[in-house]
C-alpha cells in the first residue's frame, strides 16, 4: 500500500472511530449547538461529506467547479442525517476512494487544477488524496472540541493508535 493510500486508510478509520463514538451517545447531540467553527456537530460532518465528494470528482477528472456544485449541496442534505447515515456515508465514499486508488498507477500525475478560490495550479493527484486526509483530520479536531463543550468526552482517533490497532477494530478497506 503506498502513502497516500495509507493515509487516506487512516482518515477512513478516524471519521469511522469517531462517529462510533457518536453512535454512544444521545442522537440528539448531532444537532445540539455549540459556539465553535460549525454550529453543529451534523454540520461539521456534513461539511467533510460534502468537500470529499468534491475531490473524489476532481480525482475523476471533473473541473473543480463543476464538482462544487454537484457536490457541495451534500451540507444542506445531510443536516439531519444520523450518525448511522453518516457512517454509511462516509463507508460508500470510502469504498470509492479505495477503487479510484487502487486502479491509479501513478499517484505522481499532475491535473491541472482550477480552484475558484485559490486559483489555477498542477497538482499531483497525491497531493489531493492527501488534502482529504488533512482536511479531514481538521475538522474531526473540530468535532471532539464541540463534543466536549456539549459535556461529552470524544474518542482518540490519532494516527499513532491507527498503526496499533487490532484487527478487528479496522474497517474494510
Amino acid at each position: 500500500m503506498n502513502h497516500p493510500e495509507q493515509m487516506f486508510t487512516y482518515h477512513s478509520w478516524a471519521n469511522q472511530t469517531l462517529l462510533n463514538r457518536i453512535k454512544e451517545l444521545p442522537a440528539a447531540v448531532l444537532q445540539e449547538e455549540v459556539n465553535t467553527s460549525f454550529p453543529t456537530i451534523a454540520q461539521a460532518f456534513g461539511h467533510v461529506y460534502a468537500v470529499e465528494s468534491v475531490w473524489y470528482r476532481v480525482l475523476n477528472g471533473d473541473r473543480m467547479q463543476d464538482a462544487m456544485d454537484i457536490c457541495m449541496p451534500l451540507e444542506k442534505e445531510t443536516l439531519l442525517h444520523s450518525a448511522d447515515q453518516f457512517a454509511n456515508d462516509f463507508a460508500r465514499l470510502a469504498d470509492e476512494y479505495k477503487e479510484w486508488l487502487q486502479g491509479q498507477d501513478d499517484l505522481d500525475r499532475t491535473i491541472l487544477l482550477e480552484n475558484p478560490y485559490a486559483g489555477t495550479r498542477e497538482t499531483r493527484l497525491s497531493e489531493i488524496v492527501l488534502h482529504v486526509v488533512n482536511h479531514g483530520t481538521y475538522h474531526r479536531g473540530n468535532v471532539s472540541t464541540m463534543l466536549r463543550q456539549l459535556g461529552h468526552a470524544s474518542t482518540m482517533n490519532d494516527y499513532s493508535l491507527f498503526w496499533y490497532r487490532e484487527a478487528g477494530d479496522s474497517i474494510n478497506l
